[in-house]
């Protein structure tokens, strides 16, 4: 039985694909369908995907697959072949590729097996997540958005909405989908009658939610076909007029893909107009913030001063530092009292004084 998990340094892998000469696709794919055991599935999945050096993370799950990869270029037609033939569901499924992409996106292929594709929260064995609102191309979606009785709703997390979202889109303001999910009903109950588009990344949490808004009684259901990621694809091909303002926020190394010139955030340190997410350069925090040059080089890559000061104390120091702390994806929220904010509040001070 071949090894079905990768036992090399992240290092070493990075060194390895950065060594690579052939360019590579960035993809993102998903589906809804019944998988009856997706140990199985996902055991026999690895070993044809390890084999076309294909990178990134997959889910799969009795209710589908969920995947953000990197392939080879001159092995994306027999990628594409052993997903179709993994199972007739795949046959023809929808591949978003990546609008901006160097191919250096993942190093290492990691497929796991979990509850579900996507977390929702819903437990309830009459909802169906395929019964699902009508599909927008780009051009529909430009059209009906332009009708005064249609509302867009922004199915991603705040601080993927922070950073680019489309025009007049309507922030679910949640940490988590499965919250967001009662929250979008409970903020649209007086608009039934209207028409209700969602959208998302690559279209896999907008789908649920298009099904999950017709659960709850909602008729006028409509969502992006293939999210963000296939709308900005399609735009530029058809030469439409971009609805989507700043940058597309994507889970993997890029942190994020330019889809217009509008950079609507902010520095999270000091205010500068920025849209740059990093992760803390202090291993003891790794915390997800918007972060410009300027606070890059003063900062060290940190998010405050205090781990600034971690991250350059002997490496035992820190690991005694660390010890008992949680482990968890640390992401900054600005609406939540945090010390980011203290440091670009006052930062904020002293530019205004110094003017």
């Amino acid at each position: 039985m071949p090894v079905l998990h990768n036992r090399i340094s992240n290092e070493e892998l990075k060194r390895r694909l950065y060594e690579e000469t052939e360019a590579r696709k960035t993809v993102s794919f998903y589906k809804y369908f019944s998988i009856a055991q997706p140990e199985s599935f996902r055991d026999e999945l690895y070993q044809k995907l390890y084999a076309l050096k294909v990178f990134g993370r997959i889910y799969i799950a009795q209710e589908g697959i969920n995947a953000q990869i990197s392939v080879p270029e001159s092995n994306y037609e027999q990628f594409v072949e052993t997903l179709y033939h993994a199972a007739p569901e795949l046959n023809g499924i929808r591949m978003n590729i990546a609008v901006e992409d160097d191919g250096k996106s993942f190093w290492v292929l990691k497929i796991k097996v979990r509850p579900k594709i996507v977390a929702d929260g819903i437990d309830d064995k009459n909802f169906n997540p395929s019964d699902t609102g009508v599909y927008l191309k780009a051009k529909e979606f430009n059209d009906l958005t332009a009708q005064p009785n249609t509302i867009v709703v922004d199915m991603r997390n705040h601080y993927e909405y922070e950073v680019g979202h489309f025009e007049n889109a309507i922030e679910i303001p949640s940490d988590t989908f499965r919250e967001q999910l009662p929250m979008a009903v409970k903020m649209l109950e007086e608009h039934k009658d209207k028409n209700i588009v969602m959208y998302c990344t690559g279209g896999i949490r907008c789908e649920k939610a298009s099904a999950f808004m017709k659960y709850s009684g909602f008729q006028n259901v409509f969502h992006v076909e293939g999210g963000i990621i296939e709308y900005a694809r399609k735009a530029k091909e058809q030469q439409l007029p971009n609805k989507f303002i700043g940058k597309n926020f994507v889970f993997d190394d890029r942190l994020g893909e330019r889809i217009s010139d509008d950079i609507i955030a902010q520095c999270h340190q000091c205010g500068a107009p920025c849209d740059d997410h990093t992760n803390c350069k202090n291993d003891g925090c790794h915390l997800l913030f918007i972060q410009c040059p300027t606070c890059a080089e003063k900062y060290e890559g940190c998010c405050s001063e205090d781990c600034k000061v971690e991250k350059n104390t002997p490496t035992e120091q820190q690991r005694i530092n660390r010890a008992g702390r949680e482990n968890g994806m640390k992401i900054f929220n600005k609406s939540k009292d945090h010390p980011l904010r203290k440091h670009r509040d006052a930062w904020a001070a002293e530019r205004k004084s110094n003017s």
